[in-house]
């Protein structure tokens, strides 16, 4: 393998970095996930509603607040907030715990454009190494297969780590989608019960 490695080229190098940049983010993301799972509290989140049939927000509020869940966090702030708007509360509180779901899927979305791209270039410049030698060196078929090889191997790294990191980017796309829905969801019931019966203690 690393004898293959060093016959693709200097453009190796830029691709090895990002290949070892998409790992990091994976890893760092699952790690996230997994946290976020083992902090989900679907009592709170019912607690919370039960806070606001029984019309006590403090209740409501406190059984929130603070907490791990980051739906009880939206729902306990929206709450918090919702003198001057509830739907604007629960958007800036569900902006601010979905912003912690995307870290890092940029990083990976230009991993997957940029992978390719690199490979491409090694691809170029392994033939412009070809070429130049069947310029000068017609007799050495050898030299000539060297840089044919060397444009071939940047481009199925190029094309490998792409494709590599588009499974996880998919992935944690999904978990976004996933954990929009879910604060979505619990927003608009919050919001159903507070329309249905507006608290009178708070």
């Amino acid at each position: 393998m690393l004898l293959i490695f060093l016959k693709g080229g200097p453009i190796m190098w830029p691709l090895l970095v990002t290949s070892l940049l998409a790992v990091t983010v994976v890893f760092e993301r699952l790690l996230f996930l997994l946290r976020e799972k083992s902090r989900r509290q679907p009592a709170v989140i019912e607690e919370i509603f039960s806070g606001v049939e029984r019309h006590d927000l403090v209740a409501a509020i406190q059984a929130g607040r603070g907490g791990s869940d980051f739906v009880g966090r939206t729902l306990a702030y929206g709450l918090e907030h919702r003198q001057k708007s509830l739907a604007s509360a629960l958007l800036r509180a569900a902006n601010r715990e979905l912003k912690r779901f995307n870290r890092g899927l940029t990083a990976l979305d230009t991993i997957i454009t940029l992978a390719p791209l690199l490979g491409l270039l090694g691809t170029v410049t392994g033939m412009i190494h070809a070429f130049g030698l069947i310029g000068g060196q017609l007799d050495s078929p050898v030299a000539i297969t060297g840089g044919v090889a060397e444009a071939l191997i940047a481009t199925a790294f190029g094309l490998g780590i792409a494709i590599t990191a588009l499974i996880p980017f998919n992935y944690l796309n999904a978990r976004l989608e996933e954990a929009r829905l879910e604060i979505q969801d619990a927003a608009t019931h919050l919001e159903l019960l507070l329309a249905k019966s507006p608290p009178t203690k708070d």
